[in-house]
C-alpha cells in the first residue's frame, strides 16, 4: 500500500472537531506565492494549483521515469494546503477575498531533495510545455499552534476560528500571525466533489505564550 501521509500523521491531518495544541516540525514543500480571490475562474490561485499538482505527480512518477531518487518510496501526494493572510488585516477578512494573499502548498516526502526538486521541475516544464518558474522548494518550521477541524464551507470558517481564537486566550496564549507565521489550511476534501457542507479542513492558527 502506498504510504498516506494523512494515515500515518493524523496529529497534522485529522484533528478533531474541537481546538487543540499541535508543535508541527519542520516540513519541505512544493510552493507557490500569489494574490487574489482563490475563487476567480482562470485566477492566479487556480493556475498555481495547475502548477503545484505538476511537480508533485512528476516526482511521484519519478519511479517510472530516467530518475531514480534516492530513498524514493510509493507514496500518496499529500493535500493541498493553504498560507493565508492580508496585508494591514490582524487575521482573515473573508468579505474581501480579492486582497487575500497566498502561498498555496503541497508536503514533500523527506527523501525529496533540492536537486530531486530541480530536476522535476525541468522535467515538467519540457514535458508539459509549461512556466514553472513560480514554484519553489520551501522548508517551513511552523512551530506552536492551535488546530481543528472545519466540516463545511469555507466561506463558514469564522465561526471555527472563533471557537480556537477562545480556546487560545482561555488556555494562556496569544495569537501569532506575523510576516513569518499565517493562518494555514489543510484541504482534505477536493472541491469539486465534496458538497460544501461536507467538506473538511484542516485550520491552524500559530501562537505562542501570552
Amino acid at each position: 500500500m502506498p504510504f498516506d501521509y494523512k494515515k500515518e500523521y493524523k496529529e497534522y491531518y485529522q484533528p478533531p472537531a474541537k481546538p487543540t495544541l499541535v508543535d508541527v516540525p519542520p516540513m519541505n514543500y512544493i510552493a507557490v506565492r500569489g494574490k487574489g480571490d482563490p475563487n476567480e475562474e482562470d485566477g492566479e490561485y487556480k493556475q498555481a494549483i495547475n502548477l503545484l499538482y505538476g511537480i508533485a505527480f512528476t516526482i511521484k512518477m519519478s519511479k517510472k521515469g530516467s530518475r531514480q531518487i534516492d530513498g524514493y518510496f510509493d507514496y500518496v501526494v499529500p493535500p493541498l494546503e493553504g498560507f493565508w493572510w492580508q496585508e494591514g488585516v490582524r487575521g482573515i477578512d473573508y468579505a474581501h477575498k480579492e486582497t487575500f494573499c497566498w502561498i498555496s502548498l503541497i508536503r514533500l516526502p523527506d527523501f525529496v531533495s533540492k536537486p530531486d526538486f530541480d530536476w522535476a521541475v525541468a522535467e515538467a516544464t519540457a514535458k508539459k510545455k509549461t512556466d514553472f518558474s513560480k514554484v519553489e522548494f520551501l522548508t517551513y518550521t511552523e512551530g506552536l499552534c492551535v488546530q481543528c477541524m472545519h466540516v463545511g464551507s469555507y466561506d463558514d470558517e469564522p465561526a471555527t476560528v472563533v471557537l480556537m481564537r477562545d480556546y487560545i486566550e482561555k488556555n494562556g496564549y496569544a495569537m501569532d500571525i506575523t510576516d513569518s507565521r499565517y493562518h494555514h489550511e489543510i484541504y482534505l476534501s477536493d472541491a469539486r466533489r465534496v458538497l460544501p457542507e461536507k467538506r473538511k479542513t484542516v485550520l491552524r492558527l500559530p501562537i505562542k505564550n501570552a
